[in-house]
């Protein structure tokens, strides 16, 4: 049977993010980073929202595409050079993305709900943008908050849970609520959100 235009779409994110240059480890397997991201994406959005649109799959799927293409450094290491690198990858992100669902036959109108979606247009009014940023929030905290955690000072934790916590919907924080901490975790996120 032939495949979708959507998993066709899924399939081309996949393999761009399967060049990552950089790698993941879990259980002694090196993954490609954003390939293994991706694809947390797409399970945390799914348990999170159960009948999310294919267009926020895609979004939640592509929205790390290629990250490695545009690294950090390239960008003045301050507030000013990190929103500046943010910017400038969610266009990457954005304009990869439409690359593909062109390919794959997708019309402008679809593209355009999708590249809303992964530039966070209007969030926090925009269901599909405030899905994904809840899902991102998410997966941050389930996957990679705890070793986040051990590299840095309880202060800066704490204000990075802040951060991350009023990006949230009150969905996404009771979501957030029931995922597995480590006790000291537990206490740094209490904290955070007092």
């Amino acid at each position: 049977m032939k495949p979708t235009r959507f998993e066709t779409a899924i399939a081309l994110i996949d393999k761009a993010n399967s060049e990552d240059i950089n790698a993941y480890e879990v259980a002694g397997i090196k993954y490609p980073k954003e390939l293994l991201y991706s694809q947390r994406m797409s399970r945390k959005l799914l348990q999170f929202k159960p009948s999310a649109s294919k267009a926020l799959q895609i979004a939640a799927r592509a929205q790390h595409i290629c990250r490695w293409k545009i690294p950090r450094d390239e960008y003045p290491m301050n507030r000013v050079g990190y929103i500046k690198w943010r910017e400038t990858l969610k266009m990457m992100h954005a304009d990869l993305t439409s690359e593909i669902l062109k390919k794959v036959g997708y019309d402008d109108l679809f593209d355009d709900r999708i590249r809303k979606i992964i530039l966070k247009k209007f969030i926090k009014k925009n269901e599909e943008s405030q899905a994904l940023e809840d899902t991102i929030c998410l997966v941050f905290l389930d996957y990679y908050f705890e070793e986040f955690a051990k590299k840095h000072a309880d202060e800066k934790v704490i204000d990075i849970l802040q951060k991350t916590w009023v990006k949230m919907s009150d969905e996404g924080q009771k979501e957030a609520l029931k995922l597995n901490f480590s006790e000291k975790s537990l206490g740094l996120l209490k904290q955070a959100i007092v």
